[in-house]
């Protein structure tokens, strides 16, 4: 009888750390997508109004691999500048960047098609 509390015990801790790292697995899934959605956000409250056109107008300006140079040179904000020349710098602010780059990179002329 002792054996069985003792199985029941362990199989309540084995469930107990499964729960756990099945919800620590759905919130790093779900950050991992948190910069492009924030990005798309951000286009749409600070960037639209400027641009007068779509996010994923403004992504397909370029490849993946054109973005992510661009990125890397320390340059995406002349390259979201040229390619939106209305568009406020300074009511961008500096943490905002990674994600309409997320964003950006996402949605680029060879990334993920967007929805209808």
């Amino acid at each position: 009888m002792d054996k069985v509390v003792i199985k029941e015990k362990n199989m309540k801790k084995l469930l107990t750390a499964c729960i756990l790292v099945g919800l620590a697995m759905t919130t790093l899934t779900t950050t991992a997508s948190a910069g492009p959605k924030k990005g798309q956000k951000i286009f749409k409250k600070k960037f639209r109004k400027y641009c007068k056109f779509s996010g994923v107008k403004f992504a397909r300006n370029h490849t993946q691999d054109e973005w992510e140079e661009i990125w890397e040179d320390g340059d995406f904000k002349a390259e979201a500048k040229r390619i939106c020349p209305r568009l406020k710098l300074k009511k961008i602010k500096k943490s905002y960047w990674k994600h309409v780059y997320q964003f950006s990179y996402k949605y680029a002329r060879d990334g993920v098609v967007p929805k209808c």
